[in-house]
């Protein structure tokens, strides 16, 4: 029969449902979910997962080729992201946090822009400041009049 899985799943039904009670994102949940369901024999179809999970089959055909290549371990590995490096790194991001809400801290977006050039050598526009200040952040500037 097309679609039918044969594929051994090594781990116990318990030993899923503890694994899959502490997976917190959503794609290795599914993941998960897929080989309990198949342990379980909720479903014996590639399409029927397919359909339950609004996936493509070839997705979970994939999803299970690579567990029965490595197991769990394999079939949750997220290979790191790439990409352009973010422009402040944790540290930065960690005493910018810290700095804003204090009452003597910043008047305006400019002092912020000033403060993380001068100390922190971090080169950014103006309005990239503003936009994580504010909105990232969610901290309003407060002027020097308003504090009074």
């Amino acid at each position: 029969m097309s679609g039918v899985v044969l594929i051994e799943i090594r781990e116990t039904e318990s030993e899923l449902k503890a694994v899959l009670r502490k997976e917190k994102d959503a794609t290795p949940h599914e993941k998960l979910q897929v080989v309990y369901w198949l342990k379980t024999k909720t479903v014996e179809t590639v399409l029927s997962v397919a359909v339950r999970l609004g996936k493509h089959r070839t997705t979970i055909q994939r999803w299970l080729s690579s567990y029965g290549e490595g197991g769990i371990e394999k079939l949750l590995f997220q290979k790191p992201r790439s990409g352009r490096p973010r422009i402040m790194n944790p540290e930065t991001v960690e005493r910018l946090s810290n700095q804003l809400p204090e009452a003597e801290g910043f008047s305006s977006y400019k002092d912020v822009h000033q403060w993380l050039t001068s100390c922190c050598e971090v080169k950014m526009a103006y309005r990239t400041v503003h936009q994580w200040a504010r909105y990232r952040r969610w901290r309003k500037i407060k002027s020097a009049a308003s504090r009074e």
